[in-house]
């Protein structure tokens, strides 16, 4: 049943939908007009509020759209790991090592050639090496604290999976350029529609109902018969929407219309 209540965003995601008040982010509460911050006051839930405001609405009692519990996780692999560790889903084994006592011992449990990230705040395939060897290795130790080695699953492409609010809205495969083992868009990678397994659309749409997220891309591979979940991002790009010829702004409507999300 569709709901009449005004639906007030902060951030620009959903600029330019019909049914949707965008007040933009302010750096301070009080930068909001007075009936700016009575909308935000009266609104049963606020979309995209940011993380800073998420924290903040949660602790009134008042619901975010994405849920408190989806940005808790936002550019953070560190978090992402522990909980899929938590919940039993399948993930590239991956370790982190915090200082230079612990860099030490990288090697101890892990064989070149390997894969090493920026744990927190990379996106879009930035921050993410292929170690090959000691010399990769000591590079990327000097970059990075603290260190997130991940086993290195030799694939040329990998499946992203959006959900959004309890269901999947869209999935296509990601295949790396030739050269690149990383499979980002941004990295060269081309995107196609060939038909997604339906276990990596089972996988994704349990991982994101077990960890509590509601608008997220799932990024999932296929190695030895196997699908492993290898990251989750909050801030996924439309260029998969696009190609598939979705329009992004009025499945959104679509979606508040009908109080899906």
């Amino acid at each position: 049943m569709a709901s009449h209540r005004p639906v007030i965003a902060l951030e620009a995601r959903l600029k330019g939908c019909k049914n949707v008040i965008t007040l933009g982010v302010r750096s301070n509460l009080f930068d909001y007009r007075k009936d700016e911050i009575e909308l935000l006051k009266r609104a049963e839930k606020i979309y995209y509020p940011t993380a800073f405001y998420a924290d903040l609405f949660d602790t009134m009692g008042k619901q975010t759209f994405p849920s408190y519990h989806t940005y808790k996780c936002v550019q953070d692999k560190i978090k992402q790991t522990a909980l899929f560790n938590l919940l039993d889903i399948p993930h590239p084994r991956t370790r982190v090592f915090y200082g230079r006592r612990q860099k030490t011992k990288i090697t101890d449990y892990f064989s070149f050639p390997f894969v090493g990230k920026i744990p927190r705040g990379s996106a879009r395939g930035t921050g993410v090496y292929l170690i090959r060897d000691r010399e990769d290795l000591d590079a990327y130790c000097e970059e990075s604290s603290p260190a997130y080695i991940q086993e290195y699953l030799e694939i040329d492409r990998d499946i992203r999976v959006v959900v959004i609010g309890r269901r999947i809205v869209h999935a296509y495969w990601r295949i790396s350029m030739h050269g690149e083992f990383r499979s980002n868009v941004s990295m060269g990678a081309t995107i196609s529609l060939e038909p997604v397994p339906e276990k990596a659309l089972a996988l994704a749409l349990h991982t994101a109902t077990s960890c509590r997220w509601d608008d997220v891309g799932i990024d999932i591979c296929q190695y030895e018969d196997r699908f492993y979940v290898l990251e989750a991002n909050m801030k996924y790009g439309k260029e998969g929407f696009r190609v598939a010829g979705i329009d992004y702004k009025a499945l959104m409507e679509e979606l508040i219309e009908n109080e899906e999300i």
